[in-house]
């Protein structure tokens, strides 16, 4: 007769039963334990990054992916270098799943003053830290190992959130000391579900206009198609906030662009806030969201379906989840709106010649050209995302940034979780190069894995976003060390890379050219001069600076 599982062997088949077939980290060892039984796991893989906090980085860019993602650090150094990554990944509604390794419990019983430690003797300052920035948090023993992990499964499914789940390190094969059924995720309650459903179908049925604004939230839940069946059924025209870029796919019919507040797309701006109605499903209204809080949506004329609850104008529905109530309005009888016809253009680059130098005019059309059907789009937090956030993308494409938290390092190792979550699509990396060296380490990942990222290094001499929203642009702070980028892919072991350093329009083309072919990975270094910045980041500064700083 087979005995109960090990505490690792049960928490790692339940992670992969929800979709994790890939972990990330570094080893250390306290959490050697972990890590040899997820090397030794038939359908889990070990994905080893350069330092812990693009180990975490990398989880975030996979749970966007897959939809849910997990990392492994050891006690102390190893998870206080992952909690930045966690905070984001927070932040940002993304299940993450942190398994840290903890010195034994003999070693805790006798205050011991071994490695990772303060020295103070005290083994639970890690997880209270760690509790700011996740949704719960649970230090497993054999007895509360079935229980624990489907409670922390609960919490990270149902409110999208990261868990912390800390191993004493000679617990981790004990065999489980009970067991228990998976925990079910709540469902709305049935009344509180029909009473929103009706004064949401009512607001609708008397509004002379409305639009719809969906957001990251759907990605997050997998339910985008959900809302793309009841703008459908309504024939609702929706625009998408900055992070909510993508979320439906561009080419639907009923895309009218950006809405950004007073900053960008006037039209748009116009539109939306002049509605009788604006429903917005799963969207956050933070700075980058709102263009700089000038957004101007009537509480009176709002809809704001949550994920687990939904408010109408002032009313508020409490126990709804957003996958049940629009499941609900879908089934019920729905009245059409006619679409405005609005429809968003596509960037267009001016005349320009083979040797022109390569403007912010010049190469973000370009950058929209390259961009294919299904391919999956990272987009450094600065001015990069603010350039892509107006191009638009063909079907398929999704685009990615970290828009509230707003870390800089993040896109380079999300990218490579991203290529790890789907090693069959095409993976489009664009940062900026302050931000890609702080985490260029792990290019060498992409070849170690055999995976053919198409990366771009905007190279525009510093910081150009904080050059935008300081007060003195040419500050010290804001410079950084010139590396030579394309001898990065060589030293960091990814032979036979396509490598390329474009300074002209002429040779961006081929640049593009070349890495479009699809026969291997490619590193793009696209110098700019150090001012040439999008429209959006430019209309930053005036926008922010009384938000962010003085003077």
């Amino acid at each position: 007769m087979v005995g109960p599982p090990a505490v690792i062997e049960y928490v790692l088949g339940r992670l992969h039963e929800i979709g994790v077939t890939d972990i990330f980290g570094v080893p250390g060892d306290f959490a050697f334990p972990i890590q040899d039984a997820i090397v030794a796991h038939p359908d889990i893989n070990w994905i080893g990054c350069c330092n812990e906090l693009n180990a975490g980085y990398a989880a975030d860019g996979y749970a966007r992916v897959r939809g849910v993602g997990a990392l492994s650090t050891t006690y102390g150094v190893g998870e206080l270098g992952a909690i930045s990554a966690v905070a984001g990944s927070y932040a940002e509604h993304l299940p993450v799943f942190h398994l840290t390794g903890m010195p034994s419990l003999a070693a805790q019983a006798d205050r011991a003053l071994v490695h990772h430690t303060l020295g103070d003797g005290e083994f639970g300052l890690f997880r209270k830290m760690a509790d700011v920035v996740v949704g719960a948090s649970s230090i497993i023993s054999p007895a509360n190992a079935v229980a624990e992990t489907e409670r922390l499964i609960a919490e990270a499914l149902y409110n999208r959130r990261p868990v912390y789940m800390a191993f004493p390190s000679d617990i981790v094969n004990k065999p489980v000391l009970a067991t228990s059924a998976p925990l079910a995720i709540p469902t709305s309650d049935a009344r509180a579900l029909a009473a929103a459903a009706d004064a949401v179908l009512s607001a609708l049925n008397m509004a002379a206009n409305a639009c719809a604004l969906p957001g990251l939230l759907l990605d997050r839940l997998g339910i985008s198609d959900s809302a793309v069946a009841f703008i459908e059924k309504t024939g609702l025209p929706f625009a998408t906030m900055f992070a909510d870029k993508s979320v439906i796919d561009e080419d639907h019919p009923n895309y009218i662009g950006m809405y950004d507040g007073h900053l960008m797309d006037e039209s748009v701006r116009e539109f939306v806030e002049s509605a009788d109605v604006v429903i917005a499903i799963g969207t956050m209204q933070t700075d980058f969201n709102t263009g700089a809080f000038t957004a101007r949506l009537d509480p009176g004329r709002l809809i704001d379906i949550g994920l687990h609850r939904t408010k109408v104008g002032p009313a508020v529905f409490h126990d709804v989840e957003m996958a049940d109530l629009l499941r609900e309005l879908i089934a019920r009888d729905l009245k059409p709106h006619a679409h405005n016809g609005m429809r968003p253009e596509s960037l267009t680059a001016p005349p320009a010649s083979q040797g022109d130098p390569i403007t912010a005019e010049a190469l973000y059309p370009r950058w929209e050209g390259f961009v294919r059907p299904g391919d999956i789009v990272l987009a450094e937090t600065g001015t990069s995302s603010m350039g892509l956030a107006f191009s638009r993308l063909p079907r398929g494409a999704r685009f990615h940034n970290q828009s509230l938290w707003g870390a800089i390092g993040w896109a380079t190792p999300a990218a490579l979780g991203a290529a790890v979550a789907a090693p069959d699509r095409r993976v489009v990396l664009i940062t900026g190069e302050g931000s890609h060296q702080l985490t260029a380490q792990e290019i060498g990942q992409f070849h170690r894995l055999g995976l053919r990222p198409v990366i771009f290094v905007l190279n525009n001499n510093g910081y150009l976003i904080e050059r935008l929203l300081c007060a003195d642009p040419d500050i010290a702070y804001n410079d950084v060390a010139p590396w030579n980028y394309t001898e990065l892919p060589h030293a960091l072991g990814c032979d036979g890379w396509f490598t390329a350093r474009v300074t002209n329009v002429g040779e961006f083309e081929a640049a593009l050219t070349t890495a479009g072919d699809g026969e291997r990975a490619a590193y793009i270094e696209v110098v700019t001069d150090a001012d040439e910045a999008p429209p959006l980041a430019k209309k930053l500064h005036d926008s922010t600076k009384t938000l962010y700083h003085a003077g």
